[in-house]
């Protein structure tokens, strides 16, 4: 029988929001000599930062303002930096209107409004911090079995250890299937639509100009990369971006141009394009004594509004802070009342991000031609009352909840 070993805090998923948790736990560790174990699925890079290249395709996540500050709280923002292309201005448009708003960075007197940082670059510099904290690693592994037990969670790991876990956090996604086993149920609301994600080469500087493009196949963005390249998140009806999937890349190019314009400048090279299906997922339990949810396995947004990393990343500082006021008062890591108090941390926010970008994506996916109109007015609206542009900004920003 193998020996069952006690920790504070096990970890399931080691990736961004995972990989953020163990970063920001450090101090906890240090002060209150937690014992944290990560367990991850997927074999890491065995070369480190060191042997990082940049990819022309490499998948990329827009990072907020308040992202960035959480991420100097972690002490990576200056590695992090190295490959991030700051966002100096947002332009919001619906095509075949002539409403539109601009946030600029230089109106909130902040550096940038946020950064796009390529997903591979992120996860090398959070698991290089990850090297110097006081971790047990299991990776590769995975989960086999959980349950509840009176100390918290019993883990088996396929690669023979058993854990007993004061607090276990699910972070792998959700697409272990260990929330269905632990009976956790999720809502789900499909948008009958598929994202298309690509790497575009613009024919001209962008400038550091992201664009949110509201079409009638459905939304459009466009992130600004390092160099003269552009991540595109490029929505279509449910079945239909298998035609755009087959498109040669000239073709695939033409048809682009002709959909978004030439405001962007004229886009001469694609990379490999993925293709996702887009459906609003939310848990309908983020915690339980001795369990808490973070990350796409608590709640999976639409991609376009740019929103679910940086809610996720709240969610894993919101959670030091109530294990930090917990441990203070001598509580252990999954008492109920420190789950509590993480929930009630979160759940505003996560309500209001959810509204916020679901309401987005379904405002601009009814076609009525009156409330079209209506939309273009707004835009125009929100573009010259700059009281209402700036809020609205810095709640996209990260920094108001």
């Amino acid at each position: 029988m193998n020996h069952t070993e006690r920790v504070d805090i096990a970890i399931i998923g080691g990736g961004l929001v995972g990989a953020s948790l163990g970063c920001a736990l450090a101090p906890l560790i240090r002060r209150h000599g937690l014992r944290v174990a990560v367990i991850e699925a997927s074999a890491l890079p065995a070369d480190g930062m060191q042997g990082y290249q940049p990819s022309f395709d490499a998948r990329a996540s827009a990072i907020a303002q308040g992202s960035r500050r959480h991420f100097q709280t972690l002490g990576v923002w200056d590695a992090l930096a190295r490959e991030a292309q700051p966002i100096e201005m947002i332009h919001v448009s619906e095509r075949g209107r002539l409403g539109a708003t601009r946030l600029t960075a230089g109106e909130l007197r902040v550096d940038a409004l946020g950064y796009v940082l390529p997903n591979a670059w992120m996860g090398r510099v959070l698991h290089d911090r990850l090297a110097d904290i006081d971790l047990d690693w299991h990776c590769p592994a995975r989960v086999e079995d959980i349950a509840a037990s009176p100390q918290g969670y019993r883990l088996r790991l396929s690669d023979g250890s058993e854990l007993n876990a004061g607090l276990t956090v699910l972070a792998d996604g959700g697409r272990s299937g260990l929330k269905e086993r632990l009976g956790i149920a999720s809502h789900e609301a499909s948008y009958e639509q598929a994202a298309l994600i690509t790497t575009l080469e613009v024919s001209q500087p962008h400038r550091g100009v992201a664009y949110e493009r509201f079409t009638a196949e459905g939304p459009l963005a466009l992130l600004p990369l390092t160099g003269n390249r552009m991540e595109l998140i490029w929505t279509h009806a449910a079945g239909e971006e298998r035609g755009t999937l087959a498109l040669s890349d000239g073709d695939f190019l033409a048809r682009l141009q002709r959909v978004f314009g030439e405001r962007a400048g004229r886009f001469r090279r694609v990379g490999r394009r993925h293709v996702y299906p887009l459906t609003l997922v939310t848990a309908e339990e983020s915690v339980r004594p001795g369990l808490a949810v973070l990350g796409n396995a608590a709640h999976a947004l639409h991609p376009v509004a740019g929103q679910g990393f940086n809610l996720a990343l709240r969610g894993v500082m919101d959670l030091v802070a109530a294990l930090d006021a917990g441990i203070e008062t001598g509580q252990s890591p999954g008492a109920v009342t420190v789950m509590n108090d993480f929930e009630t941390r979160r759940d505003l926010d996560r309500r209001n991000v959810i509204r916020f970008s679901d309401g987005l994506i379904r405002l601009f996916g009814v076609t009525h031609p009156l409330l079209s109109h209506a939309r273009a007015a707004g835009l125009v609206g929100l573009n010259l009352a700059g009281p209402l542009r700036r809020a609205f900004a810095r709640r996209a920003m990260g920094l108001e909840r």
